[in-house]
């Protein structure tokens, strides 16, 4: 039967000192919990926390011998522990570093501008490390014919066609449709508004030299980085919370030359293929409108186009494709693997990974708009 649990406590004129007795183990410590408590909130110059008479002692124990310590230390007193069991001594130097003070720290509002720099350079250093992993994942898809392992044949065509079935002729339809409804709004705008000019036919250079050199592309990527990217990091978030990419491992299969190298081939042929069938449904969305709107038909449409629209402009959206195609493929990679074990964690990363996709593509898209127009393209 355990012994309650008490204390003594004897005021010198130097010191207090506080002899503990008994049982002081988790179930008798309520005894003398408040009493030690109230002890905390006294003022002295030092305390000394004898526990030799304590006849069982545990972690509960130790944990209120700290507790008391860091009370002390608070009101500047010096705190002693004196106790004949070294295993009692012994336990309070281990319990005491993994003790925490009581109450959550309030931080002060002039903390504020630390924080926001805090979070910033916090988001600054993620994206560093994102950009390290994508171009680790770009040099190590590059060897992606090496990549497949020591295990089976080091290249498969049969999962590179797989992959462009899902992303590729799967999209045809929603591409389409989109482009030929963009093709078409903006069409019927341009009309609109040159019609006040007596113009009308200007609408051709201006469905066709925005359509195949932004318009068409970045559509196209935005519609793949939000259909194929999040289902890039689904599949490859899934994978990692059943642990299947260590079990690749386990049998002599380099993941990456596995999932990563067959999904960015089948991107960078896909987007281009979708990014020019984008180019011509826009095309004849334009070319409906027109009829229907102006009265330009479709003989005229195509003769004005081929007069005023060079090939180069079809280039140069078409050279885009390629070099957004791996951003899109690499971004929701590195997401994937960043997934935890939670489904919460699958669902923020791959939303991540189409904003983050968007997001780059649209800046790329910029940057290739102001290098053709520094080399007069």
């Amino acid at each position: 039967m355990s012994v309650p649990a008490s204390i003594n406590v004897e005021r010198l004129s130097d010191r207090w000192v506080v002899r503990g007795t008994g049982d002081w183990t988790i179930s008798t410590l309520g005894d003398v919990d408040a009493s030690l408590r109230q002890l905390g909130t006294e003022k002295f110059a030092a305390i000394e926390f004898d526990t030799s008479a304590v006849t069982s002692f545990d972690t509960a124990a130790a944990w209120m011998v700290e507790r008391l310590r860091r009370d002390a230390q608070k009101t500047g007193a010096t705190f002693h522990h004196l106790d004949t069991n070294e295993r009692h001594l012994r336990l309070v130097e281990v319990v005491g570093p993994h003790t925490q003070d009581d109450g959550p720290i309030e931080r002060s509002r002039s903390l504020l501008p630390i924080n926001v720099f805090e979070a910033l350079g916090q988001a600054v250093t993620g994206m560093a490390r994102d950009m390290v992993m994508a171009f680790y994942l770009l040099g190590a898809s590059i060897r992606g014919p090496r990549a497949a392992g020591r295990s089976g044949r080091r290249f498969r065509p049969k999962s590179i066609i797989n992959q462009l079935d899902h992303m590729g002729l799967k999209a045809v339809p929603v591409i389409a449709v989109m482009s030929f409804l963009i093709g078409a709004i903006i069409a019927q705008q341009g009309a609109f508004q040159l019609k006040q000019f007596g113009e009308e036919l200007l609408v051709v250079d201006l469905v066709g030299i925005l359509l195949l050199r932004e318009i068409g592309v970045l559509l196209t990527a935005i519609m793949v980085a939000g259909r194929t990217g999040s289902a890039i990091t689904a599949e490859i978030g899934t994978m990692k919370m059943r642990e299947e990419i260590d079990a690749l491992q386990v049998i002599g299969l380099n993941p990456i030359g596995v999932l990563v190298f067959p999904r960015l081939v089948a991107l960078i042929i896909a987007l281009p293929i979708l990014t020019l069938l984008a180019d011509f449904a826009g095309i004849a969305g334009a070319m409906v409108v027109a009829d229907l709107y102006v009265g330009i038909t479709p003989g005229q449409f195509l003769d004005a186009l081929q007069a005023s629209v060079g090939s180069n402009h079809l280039i140069s959206g078409l050279i885009k494709a390629p070099c957004m195609a791996i951003i899109i493929g690499l971004v929701a990679t590195v997401e994937g693997l960043k997934v935890g074990g939670s489904a919460e964690s699958l669902g923020r990363h791959t939303t991540s990974a189409v904003v983050r996709s968007i997001f780059v593509v649209i800046v790329v898209d910029g940057l290739f708009a102001m290098y053709y127009a520094a080399v007069d393209y």
